[in-house]
Formats: structure tokens, C-alpha cells, sequence
């Protein structure tokens, strides 16, 4: 992996980040804008995305490696889970206990993950990178949304967003075309190609214009968020490095794998927040934060990949 690489197309994505940030300036893109794009660039962008990544001749030993790498995923989830509910038990604030759970534990995979897999490692980095979207979405509505809502929340609803989430649909289409070793017709997989193409610039100028809108202030960040950024930009990366390379992966399926761990703080723990009607101010914060030092902690984090 290239180092020089890795650096030059993160400081490209911030500066696409920068762009967004001078358009919500400008008043060009108003908060229904940016909810469209959003859902555009989740319903629609990435699933293109993913059916293409898996538009490949058929593999055995990739298919087989694609499988140590989820259930490498999966190990790496159930240690974030218990550490970080061993390391918050004792933050008596019920909003800022689940912020600093889900935070340390989410990453920013599809946003930020897919994106940037796809610039650096192209198709084949996508292949293996939806491991780590499948996981994202399965944990993120059965755990990650039980730490907001507790037993309250509808386990049907939670199984609905799953099953019909476009990208574990998408996941599934793809896996059928890969094994299969089906194409799409030629004007199909044309359109896919062309809609995925956007998906890089277009999540770094929505990502920029949320930026844009935060306001910082002693209120909303609390100290004791500084265990966040360390756990969720440096240590579970780290932690993804050790597991997957005592499993023997290595090559593209280990780098694209740890730079899904890598990614800063899921958006979606604002909308978690919100849900349950509580204080969304040390979520914001703690994501655009994140956000900001990830230009510094995912290239460190891939330096130590190549010390291992």
C-alpha cells in the first residue's frame, strides 16, 4: 500500500469536503438538499456501486476469502461491543453514554469507507469492502440502535431495515451475479457505471455541507468524548490490524477491511439520537471532530499495517 497514495487522495477528499463546506456558505444547498442527496447517494449511488464491484469472473479463493474476512469483522465487533460497554459503564449520562458507545463502535463506512475504497483499490477494494457494510448495517440495527432505544425498540422494524436496505440487497444481487458469473446487459451495467462514478465526489461535498453547520462550544463537547476519538480513529483500527493479521489476511481484502475501521464516527448517531428525543449537540461534535482528525489517524493507521 502506498502511503503517498493514501495521503494525497484524503487531503483530495477534503478538499471535496471543502466544496461542500463553500456551497452551504453560498446557500446553494439548503438542509432538504442535502436530506435528498443523502438519500440518493444511500438508495441509489452505492448499491450501483456494489453490483458492480461484484461484476467479476467467479473465484473460488476470492469467495473464500471474502468469508474469513466477515467472520473477521464479526470477531472485531464483539470486542468493540465489550469493551466499550466496559469502558462508559460508569458515565451516569444515559445521551452521552450511548453517544460515546455507538460512536467508539460505528464507523463511517458507507460515507466516507466506500468512497475511498473505491479511489484507492477500485472494484476489487469494493469486493471486499461490503463485508464491512453488511456488518455496519446488521450490528448497527440490532445492537447500535437497542443502545438508544432499549427494549423499546420494534424487532421487526429493526429486521425490516436490514432485509430491505438497498445495499444489503444490492450485496445479495451482487454475490448471485459473482457466483453466477452472470453480466448484466451491456446499457445496464452502462447506467450503474455512470450513476457510481458520482458517489466519491458527491459524499465528500454532502459530508462538507454538514460540516458547515456545526457550531462548537463547551456545551456540546465533554471531555470525557476524547476517549471516543481515541478508541474510534486509533485503537479499533489497530485492534482490526492484530485480528485480521493473526487470521492471515493480508493484500487488499486486509487494507480495505482496516479502512472501514478506520473511518470517523457514523453519522448516523445523530439520527439515533434525535429518535429518542435526546440532546443531539455531543453527537454532532464528536462525528465532525472525528470527521477532521480522520485526515491525520487513517494514514497513521496504515502505517502501522505495514509495520506488522
Amino acid at each position: 500500500m502506498n502511503l503517498t497514495q493514501l495521503t494525497s487522495q484524503i487531503i483530495l477528499m477534503f478538499i471535496l469536503m471543502l466544496v461542500g463546506l463553500m456551497i452551504n456558505k453560498l446557500g446553494f444547498m439548503h438542509a432538504q438538499t442535502s436530506t435528498d442527496l443523502t438519500n440518493i447517494l444511500l438508495y441509489v449511488v452505492s448499491p450501483c456501486l456494489i453490483i458492480k464491484a461484484f461484476e467479476q469472473t467467479f473465484s473460488a479463493d476470492r469467495l473464500q476469502m471474502l468469508g474469513r474476512v466477515i467472520i473477521g469483522i464479526l470477531i472485531i465487533y464483539i470486542l468493540m461491543i465489550i469493551v466499550t460497554q466496559l469502558v462508559f459503564k460508569r458515565v451516569t449520562d444515559p445521551n452521552l453514554r450511548r453517544i460515546m458507545r455507538y460512536g467508539s463502535v460505528y464507523s463511517n463506512a458507507g460515507f466516507m469507507g466506500i468512497p475511498l475504497t473505491s479511489s484507492l483499490f477500485g472494484s476489487t477494494g469494493v469486493f471486499f469492502a461490503v463485508a464491512s457494510l453488511a456488518a455496519f448495517n446488521i450490528f448497527s440495527w440490532t445492537h447500535g440502535i437497542s443502545l438508544f432505544t432499549g427494549n423499546q425498540g420494534s424487532r421487526r422494524d429493526n429486521f425490516k431495515q436490514i432485509i430491505l436496505n438497498p445495499n444489503i440487497i444490492a450485496i445479495i444481487v451482487g454475490l448471485l451475479l459473482f457466483v453466477s458469473s452472470l453480466h448484466l446487459p451491456t446499457i445496464a451495467n452502462s447506467a450503474i457505471t455512470y450513476v457510481s462514478s458520482i458517489n466519491t465526489p458527491l459524499s465528500m461535498i454532502v459530508i462538507g455541507n454538514s460540516l458547515a453547520d456545526v457550531k462548537f462550544s463547551r456545551k456540546t463537547f465533554d471531555k470525557r468524548l476524547w476517549w471516543v476519538l481515541l478508541l474510534r480513529n486509533f485503537l479499533f483500527p489497530y485492534l482490526a490490524i492484530v485480528v485480521l493479521q493473526l487470521m492471515g489476511i493480508t493484500g487488499v481484502p486486509l487494507f480495505t477491511t482496516v479502512l472501514m475501521a478506520a473511518c470517523p464516527v457514523a453519522g448516523i448517531v445523530v439520527l439515533f439520537t434525535l429518535k429518542v428525543h435526546g440532546e443531539p449537540g455531543p453527537a454532532v461534535t464528536l462525528m465532525s471532530i472525528s470527521t477532521i482528525l480522520s485526515v491525520v489517524s487513517i494514514p497513521l493507521v496504515f502505517a502501522l499495517v505495514s509495520l506488522h
